[in-house]
């Protein structure tokens, strides 16, 4: 009878659809099957076996197991359908207002729900194994979202590689010689005017330069956190055959820093990005808390004011929402070409050699000191960096061995918060620079040749500037931004404009040179995939100019070089598009940048061109490290 009835069980539940269907038709699911026939019986009342009565009877519990059976299944199907409800709008929720997107996660969270109400069926059911779901194979471990798939531990610290793979496209309306970002990046100051012949070249190229790899770190000391951030592009300097053949472009340092914060107060020293670059959290030095665009460029964007440099800096954390750092970071004091000296040093500082040089009328020629100078950009020896595009020049070799004479340094606090759920930004700094040089006039040499002092001069300046810079959340994933900066003697710090720093009178003596710049633009991450940004900024330089006689020195005299920049704008937007992305694998991203600068010059000859320009266009494809 056992084994009649397992069968009989085993059809029941085969049928247990087709039983339940029947049952709704008629309205008598719960009445046994073996009572529906009392019509046939005969009229006299028949003897019942023993044996018949037990099989109906378990003929009616199996019925009734069948019945539970199939109420409980729909039951799981309906809470699996509510589950699967919620997790369709949770997916909408996160994709209305986060930019992360995670392809997996809805998929895995259905899964897991589904194994769920499979095992718990399983364990409704007489003679079947029970598998939980933490025991399944499926189940992904659980994982903090700050972690990398490619996060690793050693010991007790993290490891965090990071990167991406660049290959760009540049195509711009005119022909110009990059500086300082390889040839992807944009020298401002240097654009040609349309009546060269570089000038009316246009250029097209492509590079993947811009590829990057670095690593982050952190571990935990008692109390203290320890950050160490390692950063590197292909942007270095390449050998005059390099495009030619190979494409070996150099690898460079970036950014290497280690950062010690404990309680409030924190010390970061290495090299990281100035701490006068404008933030978007904080005074974090951490690539992502920093602004300097959504741009393709390397050189980023005409008005920001930055530099990656050496240093130390103290910060202090009095509040969550305030920060309050210093630094003394690398200086560089700069007087590149575009600055015209004073006619009235001696000639054997003209490293340029004697075509430039024409004697004065006096009996000091040739033997004597006095000269007049035409040309010499670095005739002031090697005591100022020469703004140069090429390490292996004549000039620019001298540019890393600039004798400064105390570092730059920087003040600046910051402030955030969040009120409605809006993140907002400001910060605002203060730069000290001092200056430092021979004054060359005024020292006297052995002979007309000697470059040994018999007697020196020395000169000293000092120069400083504020920055300001507000980034805030208008509207969710709406940010506007907008920077400013205005210096005596802080040309330096605006991105790759060839600015100088100061100028020499004609008694030997220096003198900055005022100068501004500034950004005002809007970042729109419009759904998860699709990013807008937009952006216009611009530089001035003030001109500082001496006259002696009919002899102009300075910068922005009339007359000057036409590289002496008065001021440059440059609007540009661009496009983003993450087309795939896998929080296990990376993302791929399109890029897209379309830009045009113009520069106008102090001085304008009578018939020439009052302003040079070109047109850009930036065309991208990233790959992102997970």
């Amino acid at each position: 009878m056992r084994v009649f009835a397992a069968v009989l069980l085993g059809i029941g539940l085969t049928a247990s659809p087709l039983l339940a269907a029947s049952a709704g038709e008629t309205a008598k699911g719960d009445t046994p099957a073996a009572a529906s026939s009392i019509s046939t019986l005969p009229d006299k009342p028949a003897a019942v076996k023993p044996e018949a009565s037990a099989v109906e009877s378990e003929m009616q519990e199996l019925r009734s197991l069948v019945e539970e059976q199939r109420a409980e299944l729909e039951s799981q199907r309906a809470a699996l359908k509510t589950e699967q409800l919620k997790m369709e709008a949770l997916e909408k929720k996160l994709d209305a207002t986060t930019p992360v997107e995670s392809a997996v996660a809805p998929a895995e969270a259905t899964r897991s729900i589904a194994l769920a109400a499979s095992a718990s069926t399983a364990a409704a059911m007489p003679g079947t194994p029970v598998t939980t779901a933490t025991a399944s194979p499926l189940m992904a471990p659980q994982k903090n979202d700050n972690e990398s798939p490619l996060y690793f531990k050693i010991g007790g610290a993290e490891f965090y590689p990071l990167g991406f793979m660049d290959l760009t496209n540049i195509y711009r309306t005119t022909n110009l010689t990059a500086q300082g970002g390889g040839t992807i990046g944009t020298s401002f100051g240097s654009i040609p005017f349309n009546n060269t012949i570089l000038g009316r070249m246009s250029e097209d190229k492509f590079s993947a330069q811009n590829s990057r790899i670095g690593l982050r770190t952190h571990a935990k000391f008692g109390e203290a956190d320890v950050t160490g951030y390692l950063e590197g592009d292909f942007l270095g300097y390449l050998s005059p055959s390099g495009n030619v053949t190979s494409n070996s472009d150099s690898f460079r340092l970036r950014l290497y820093w280690v950062d010690y914060k404990r309680g409030m107060w924190e010390v970061l020293g290495g090299q990281s990005w100035s701490l006068l670059t404008p933030n978007r959290n904080g005074l974090s030095a951490l690539p992502g808390d920093l602004f300097y665009g959504q741009e393709m460029d390397t050189n980023y964007l005409l008005g920001l004011t930055w530099t990656r440099a050496a240093g130390i800096r103290f910060i202090a954390h009095p509040t969550k929402n305030w920060a309050l750092g210093v630094s003394v970071e690398n200086p560089q004091q700069t007087l590149p070409s575009t600055v015209t000296l004073p006619s009235t040093v001696p000639a054997q500082f003209n490293v340029q050699g004697s075509t430039n040089v024409t004697c004065t009328v006096g009996p000091t020629c040739p033997t004597g000191t006095a000269a007049v100078v035409v040309n010499a950009p670095n005739i002031y020896g090697n005591q100022f960096d020469t703004n140069s595009g090429n390490t292996a020049s004549t000039n620019g070799v001298n540019n890393t061995s600039i004798p400064n004479l105390i570092p730059d340094v920087i003040v600046k606090t910051a402030f955030d918060g969040d009120p409605g759920g809006h993140h907002i930004h400001f910060d605002v700094a203060g730069l000290f620079r001092t200056f430092k040089a021979m004054n060359l006039v005024q020292s006297t040499f052995a002979s007309a040749t000697s470059t040994t002092p018999v007697t020196s001069v020395f000169n000293t300046i000092h120069g400083g500037g504020a920055e300001a810079g507000l980034n805030v959340e208008l509207v969710k994933n709406l940010r506007f931004i907008a920077t400013a900066f205005y210096s005596y003697g802080g040309g330096r710090y605006i991105a790759n404009t060839t600015g100088p720093d100061l100028v020499i009178r004609p008694d030997g003596t220096m003198s900055a040179i005022h100068s501004g710049s500034g950004i005002g633009g809007f970042e729109y991450q419009v759904t998860p995939k699709w990013m807008f940004y937009g952006y216009y900024s611009g530089a001035y330089f003030g001109k500082n100019t001496n006259q002696v006689g009919t002899t102009y020195s300075g910068y922005g005299y009339p007359g000057s070089s036409s590289s002496a920049d008065r001021y440059l704008y440059e609007p540009t937007f661009g496009i983003i598009h993450t087309a795939w992305r896998n929080p296990n694998y990376g993302d791929l991203k399109v890029i897209t940048q379309f830009s045009y600068v113009s520069r106008t010059p102090w001085a304008v000859a009578s018939g020439a061109l009052a302003t040079a320009h070109t047109g850009m266009m930036y065309i991208d494809l990233r790959y992102d490290l997970p």
